[in-house]
């Protein structure tokens, strides 16, 4: 049968209450639910970490007793599992719902399926398929890390119009900021922040640009933004901004071999030193890269601590280790007006331009920010964003992890 207008509206205001968690529901999923009957909302709600209760669950009891009879329009496929809280397919078929629409079954194929089951077999109409696109997606991080146990990377560039990242080291001032795109497409990019669970980047760029790798957004977020740096002889100084402003939200990967002195000295100062194994120089070799870190393995290890996406901002050696590694699996490039030049810092290093990259991409959409400058004057920077891997179409290797969390 197909859905109807009003299935549809409905569906599109549980998708609009998922997305108001951005930030919120980590790491469990973007959930939304509004419960009706016909036309008429009784009850909706989304879902909170902080707060426990699954969508469902917030939406029925402020529709009380009306709950029965009524349609209940879910994002997500209700879970099926005893995890932080009971399953909502039971709560919902006890509560006496007549229908269930679920936007997309969850992920998990070790669940998939399941909770949709449960309301079937009790005798509720269940179907899902509705706004399934728009669901996924805002849901791929979740998708990622529940199939492989790692999260989403998203690589984040600021370009020159003629795709190169920077300028050489002795063309820029000394110790002076440098900015490629201007304030409303920066602005963009803490938004992209506020939606990422850890942002990373490589030594390389600590030492050029001692950044603050924080979310300036000053939107709501249940817990901090983790700064991770990957620095494989563990150089970060002490004197860093990233250093001076450790708050249990910075993360520095180094190699075994890293001097002893320097990893005891950074965790003096609170910062998290882990040590990640290293690639082989044949392994090296044959991935055109210089770096020393097992990429797979500082993810995994994200991963483990329930980071469900990483924002990738950093230079050219770690943006094409990345790309040639198969880890990005969405960009976002934001290209100014300035030329730079051949003789310029590339894209990525032994990788492809970022007009490859783009080639590369799907579900391509194109923007542009526009800033006013202090000259009167306006500066307009277009913005490609687009997906190299969806995390919900591939086969995956590794065991789905359990979604006991939720």
């Amino acid at each position: 049968m197909p859905f109807s207008a009003t299935d549809k509206a409905h569906m599109e205001r549980a998708l609009e209450l998922a997305r108001a968690t951005l930030g919120l529901a980590s790491p469990n999923p973007q959930v939304g639910c509004v419960i009706a009957h016909g036309n008429e909302i009784v009850g909706e709600g989304a879902h909170r970490y902080d707060l426990r209760d699954h969508a469902e669950i917030v939406a029925m009891k402020q529709a009380g007793e009306r709950v029965r009879g009524a349609t209940a329009y879910v994002t997500l496929e209700p879970c099926s599992h005893h995890g932080r809280t009971g399953p909502c397919s039971n709560a919902l078929l006890d509560a006496g719902i007549a229908r269930v629409v679920a936007a997309t079954l969850d992920p998990n194929p070790l669940v998939a399926g399941k909770g949709m089951a449960i309301l079937e077999n009790g005798g509720v109409i269940a179907e899902h398929g509705l706004m399934e696109r728009e669901a996924r997606r805002m849901n791929d991080a979740f998708a990622r890390h529940i199939l492989t146990g790692m999260p989403l990377v998203t690589l984040k560039s600021a370009l020159s119009v003629d795709g190169m990242l920077a300028p050489l080291p002795v063309q820029r001032t000394a110790n002076a900021p440098f900015w490629l795109t201007g304030t409303a497409a920066r602005e963009e990019v803490h938004r992209f922040r506020h939606a990422s669970d850890a942002i990373l980047t490589g030594i390389g760029t600590v030492l050029a640009d001692d950044p603050m790798m924080t979310d300036r957004s000053n939107l709501q977020r249940r817990r901090r933004l983790l700064r991770v740096v990957l620095d494989t002889h563990c150089r970060l100084p002490l004197s860093s901004r990233l250093a001076e402003s450790v708050n249990d939200d910075l993360i520095v990967f180094c190699a075994k071999s890293a001097p002893n002195d320097r990893q005891r000295a950074l965790r003096q100062r609170g910062v998290t030193v882990e040590t990640i194994p290293t690639l082989t120089p044949a392994q090296r070799g044959t991935q055109g890269r210089r770096l020393e870190l097992d990429l797979r393995a500082v993810l995994k290890r994200l991963g483990d601590l329930d980071i469900l996406s990483v924002l990738l901002e950093s230079g050219s050696g770690l943006n094409g280790a990345f790309l040639n590694a198969g880890l990005v699996d969405k960009a976002v490039l934001f290209f100014s007006e300035t030329e730079l030049g051949s003789n310029a810092i590339p894209f990525a290093s032994h990788g492809p331009t970022a007009f490859g990259l783009i080639e590369q991409l799907s579900d391509i959409d194109r923007c542009d920010f526009v800033s006013d400058l202090s000259n009167g004057a306006r500066q307009v920077d277009a913005c490609v964003r687009g997906t190299l891997h969806d995390p919900w179409a591939e086969t995956f290797t590794l065991t789905p992890t359990p979604a006991a969390s939720r």
